[in-house]
């Protein structure tokens, strides 16, 4: 009999296998890990299967739970197969996609939610919204695919389909199809990744925080130097406020709502980014629910707005630093310049990447250390702000 323990420590391998429950239920796992519940039985003579869903949306309790009221229908006479079938046809791709999105409208942010929509409402429902679930073939995947693989948008087309794959899983585990026919259409891997651009060179650090320096903005100006010693993610700088900071206790912490990972993020704030804040505080500071980076309307800058500044500044967003790009470089140059071991940086970076010991982030793991560290690098940067006329290569 399988366990939860069991089914979380299951391992994909090269081909698809089953790891058999009781009463004709199995796990079907798949090569790329995915789990599948499945139910085999026999109506009338012949053998038949039927899916109860995805583990773990559908637990292994609510699995054997489904797996009895199929046997009781059995029983009756019922073939249940067949009644799922009339249910598919019932049902079309948009209307269950629209429900989809309802639930996960709630989960994900303004932003993504939108790059969602507009991937649905482009290339997934011209094709497929009109058609009921049961009559979607991997021909139908295929063709909406293909489409942006031969136009080049292969992170497109990755995205497009586990768009759909999402939807059909979700009719899953409503028992309203057995099927998610994107699980056969395989894209190859991925061979250019893509990478944020950033500045790696001391010297050319130096000479963007110098430039950052002297922009226009004062909001957008300390927005960038801020980042810079913080390296959080754009989004979590650029709607960060004032209640989520004490200065007085130099500590930052960024609600799970607003991090990546869905789990609250400290940062510890340096001296100098402790000034920048103190300056900002006589501005936008009046009140705890205003943003620290206040634009129009008593809206956040948008992240086009710090792009656009290095781009006034010289710099290409494309080839040489984008917002997002001051991580990268925090993450390069202290593992390099100040000797910081690599665990203690990406909790720092509120990665979600297990350290030497197997244990995933928590915000307060390395307490002492990233402290430290942040300060080091806080001193590293404004040294090489300062650096305008040596090399900062002998900085250490």
């Amino acid at each position: 009999m399988l366990t939860e323990v069991k089914i979380k420590t299951l391992k994909p391998k090269e081909k698809p296998y089953k790891l058999f429950d009781e009463k004709g239920l199995y796990l079907f796992v798949t090569p790329n890990g995915s789990k599948y519940w499945r139910y085999d039985y026999r109506y009338n003579g012949k053998r038949k299967t039927a899916s109860f869903g995805v583990y773990p949306e559908v637990s292994l309790k609510q699995a054997r739970q489904k797996r009895d009221e199929a046997r009781a229908s059995i029983r009756q006479g019922v073939d249940i197969s067949q009644k799922k079938k009339k249910t598919e046809e019932a049902i079309y791709f948009k209307t269950i996609a629209m429900e989809w999105l309802q639930v996960r409208q709630v989960e994900i942010k303004p932003g993504h939610l939108k790059t969602i929509k507009c991937r649905l409402n482009k290339y997934i429902l011209p094709n497929i919204g009109d058609k009921p679930l049961r009559e979607i073939t991997k021909s139908d995947i295929s063709h909406i695919i293909d489409t942006l693989r031969k136009i080049g948008q292969i992170e497109t087309a990755r995205r497009v389909k586990q768009i759909i794959s999402q939807v059909f899983r979700f009719a899953m585990f409503r028992d309203l199809t057995d099927k998610d026919p994107t699980i056969i259409y395989k894209l190859p891997p991925c061979t250019n990744k893509k990478h944020m651009p950033a500045i790696l060179d001391p010297d050319k650090v130096g000479e963007l925080l110098r430039k950052i320096e002297s922009y226009r903005s004062y909001i957008v100006k300390n927005a960038l130097l801020l980042l810079s010693l913080t390296f959080v993610r754009p989004f979590e700088l650029r709607t960060a406020q004032w209640k989520e900071i004490n200065i007085n206790e130099a500590v930052w912490d960024i609600p799970e709502e607003k991090t990546k990972t869905k789990v609250p993020h400290r940062v510890f704030l340096s001296r100098q980014a402790q000034e920048i804040l103190k300056g900002l505080k006589n501005l936008t500071g009046t009140s705890p629910e205003r943003y620290v980076f206040e634009g129009l309307r008593n809206k956040p800058i948008s992240e086009s707005t710090l792009n656009k500044a290095l781009r006034s500044l010289g710099y290409n967003t494309k080839t040489e630093i984008t917002s997002h790009g001051f991580r990268a470089m925090a993450r390069t140059l202290i593992h390099e310049k100040l000797g910081y071991p690599p665990e203690v940086i990406e909790h720092q970076l509120a990665h979600k990447v297990p350290d030497r010991l197997g244990e995933a982030y928590n915000r307060t793991k390395f307490y002492m250390e990233r402290k430290e560290m942040l300060q080091a690098w806080a001193d590293y940067l404004w040294s090489l702000k300062g650096s305008s006329k040596r090399s900062s290569k002998n900085i250490k």
